[in-house]
């Protein structure tokens, strides 16, 4: 996947792709694209999988691009931040909902389940992920900024709901309870915290989209009011 990233704040992951070359990508991510490339939707491997991506809050259907002769593919991003590409080669990685946009086809998408129930209930992240694996690579999208980690064997990082974008599969993933009364009553925090442990690398974003909604609606409710 040959891409350039533009636009700031506001990303399109540009692709220039050579004849007989394809992308599978969410639908609706195509922004712009030239030249002799043909779009086919399809479920993207059976309808297992499709089912798989609905769980995880993806879409039903994947569009596949085809690069029948030269030309460029521009995916653009839902909201404000990032467009991170991200190689993936023989090490899956797990990536929250909402991430994905668009991989190369030696990649796999597959739906990957946390093994603690309540991790997946109280987390924030949802029981069901998407796990990406083969060789190739990805484009995820990420709101705000990414802030990357390596966790070291046992190492522990402590994530506020929504923040984790993507993970090693060698990552452990859990939830803790917030201590303290009055930090449960007045910290803003909630009740539950995501623990991420190593060994493996971690993307975080700053700004998850669904905290900026809520807090815009509480500033235009008080506004109403």
């Amino acid at each position: 996947m040959n891409c350039e990233i533009k636009g700031g704040n506001f990303p399109v992951a540009i692709c220039d792709m050579a004849a007989g070359e394809a992308l599978m990508c969410e639908t609706g991510a195509m922004s712009w694209m030239n030249g002799g490339i043909k779009m086919e939707t399809s479920t993207g491997g059976g309808l297992g999988k499709m089912l798989g991506r609905a769980f995880s809050g993806e879409s039903l259907f994947m569009n596949r691009y085809v690069a029948e002769s030269a030309g460029i593919l521009a995916i653009g991003a839902c909201s404000p931040g990032e467009i991170r590409k991200v190689d993936i080669t023989g090490k899956p990685i797990v990536v929250q909902k909402g991430s994905f946009l668009a991989m190369d086809e030696g990649v796999n998408l597959d739906i990957f389940f946390q093994k603690k129930i309540g991790s997946g209930l109280f987390g924030g992240e949802g029981f069901i992920m998407n796990k990406l694996s083969g060789n190739g690579s990805v484009l995820l999208e990420i709101d705000g900024g990414a802030v990357e980690y390596d966790l070291a064997a046992g190492e522990k990082m402590t994530i506020d709901t929504g923040y984790l974008v993507m993970m090693d599969e060698t990552c452990s993933i859990d939830i803790v309870m917030i201590k303290g009364v009055g930090n449960i009553l007045f910290g803003g925090e909630g009740l539950f915290n995501t623990v991420v442990t190593g060994p493996g690398h971690i993307i975080l974003q700053t700004q998850p989209l669904t905290q900026f909604v809520s807090r815009l609606a509480v500033m235009l409710q008080a506004v109403k009011k």
